[in-house]
């Protein structure tokens, strides 16, 4: 009987398959242990990255919230994460910086409905046809592009800089180096140094967590005795609902907005010539998005011995970013290295992504005042550990060291054509010479025959 019900509920695939094998207080127990620990994690850093991006951090907080229950519930992997992710940042930037929210909202609900279209083209099968070299090469040069965003922050320079070229900021950012604040840059090493030996503590306590208890500790010190360090607090407000503004991260729920015709709102529904200007950076996002979701699907599935169903996956993350712009959110993917906190924390259903994502929002109705003062450096430092692990810097050079010369090739291509150009070009590129190193060598084992 219970079957039955289950297969006609409106729920994705993965919640299914846990449920139909039965769920226990145990199993319980086991996900809302990982959901605790994961929940620490994906604060800090959903933050992080709605700043990096130029947003408010509320709508990297949305994001958590509102992707990581519809993923769970619609998606197709057991233990998937699923939020905002360290891979978006670069690509977002310049939508955010030409189009504003408005722009990022509609590009992600469109990319929601492109996602779903795969999914139902059962197109998830061919996504793991990519080759490693060009996932390396991307991810690594999205990771350089982030760390050095994320220099600014961390020590406390004021610059603007509107080009969209890296060498463009990496000299300006040189030029400013003589504006550091040094008390800055101290609570954001101190912040790195807490993290990076954090491994030392109880698995139960975070790397981030600890970063940022020992960075607000610290730039609360220094701000009492005149050193000014800047805080979520000082460098961000929101109008209150009795028309006060208020500093900080605003205590409330993400609210779903339906789309309207009424003009100048977030959520007017956009014209024919908007959407020509939208469609093409909602495919981008499409695009990642199913990469990253599936690579983090099958890397689930390696650490587990389970099985993810890729077309269902699609569909469930398309969804949550259609719910994810009308939340006023940014777009969502799984997270790799959430996805794999929450398996060696012990989750055993997609339930632990559920309950991490009600966590964060207990902790925004509840600890709002405490989050203001969490540091600009501290999540900056953040973000500089998360694009070190992302990075994949041993697998990177174990490749250039030992791998053949086409994979050598496509993997430098990749890399240094997604810094100097952009993420689409260095995929474009990575897998234009994938084809033509495959086509050679299918030519010259034909003619050896």
């Amino acid at each position: 009987m219970l079957k039955r019900t289950i297969g006609l509920l409106p729920i994705g695939w993965a919640l299914r398959q846990s449920l139909e094998k039965g769920y226990t207080w145990q199993d319980f127990r086991a996900d809302f242990g990982a959901a605790l620990v994961v929940s620490l994690i994906a604060l800090p850093l959903s933050m992080a990255l709605a700043i990096a991006v130029g947003l408010a951090p509320e709508h990297g907080i949305y994001t958590a919230i509102v992707a990581g229950i519809a993923a769970a519930l619609l998606g197709g992997s057991l233990f998937q994460i699923s939020g905002p992710t360290a891979a978006f940042v670069v690509i977002l930037i310049p939508i955010v910086t030409q189009l504003g929210l408005r722009g990022i909202i509609w590009c992600q609900i469109l990319a929601g409905f492109i996602l779903i279209m795969l999914g139902f083209a059962k197109i998830g099968q061919l996504i793991h046809r990519v080759p490693y070299a060009v996932t390396t090469g991307f991810t690594t040069g999205i990771a350089i592009v982030l760390a050095t965003l994320s220099l600014k922050d961390f020590l406390g320079i004021n610059m603007v800089n509107t080009s969209t070229h890296y060498a463009d900021k990496v000299a300006n950012l040189f030029e400013n180096l003589p504006h550091t604040q040094w008390p800055t840059a101290i609570v954001g090493t101190l912040t790195m140094l807490a993290m990076v030996n954090a491994k030392r503590l109880p698995k139960f306590i975070p790397a981030p967590i600890l970063g940022i208890l020992i960075g607000a500790l610290v730039a609360w010190f220094l701000n009492h005795f005149g050193y000014t360090v800047a805080t979520i607090g000082s460098e961000f407000s929101y109008r209150s609902h009795d028309g006060n503004m208020h500093m900080g991260v605003p205590p409330f729920a993400p609210s779903l907005h339906l789309p309207t015709l009424l003009p100048n709102d977030l959520f007017t529904i956009p014209s024919l010539a908007e959407l020509k200007i939208l469609i093409f950076p909602a495919l981008i996002i499409a695009t990642l998005v199913a990469l990253e979701s599936l690579l983090s699907a099958a890397i689930a599935d390696s650490l587990t011995q389970t099985k993810h169903q890729p077309n269902a996956e699609l569909k469930g993350i398309g969804v949550a970013n259609i719910l994810c712009g009308l939340a006023s959110g940014i777009p969502a993917t799984a997270a790799i290295a959430r996805t794999a906190a929450n398996i060696h924390s012990g989750a055993k259903s997609p339930i632990a992504c559920i309950l991490h994502s009600l966590l964060i929002l207990l902790y925004v109705l509840l600890f709002t005042p405490l989050i203001c003062y969490i540091p600009m450096t501290t999540l900056a430092a953040i973000l500089l550990i998360t694009a070190y692990r992302m990075s994949h810097l041993e697998h990177f050079i174990k490749i250039i060291r030992h791998d053949v010369f086409e994979n050598r090739t496509i993997l430098l291509s990749c890399c240094l054509t997604t810094v100097f150009i952009d993420m689409v070009a260095g995929i474009g590129l990575g897998m234009a010479l994938a084809g033509i190193f495959y086509i050679r060598n299918r030519m010259k084992n034909l003619f050896r025959i």
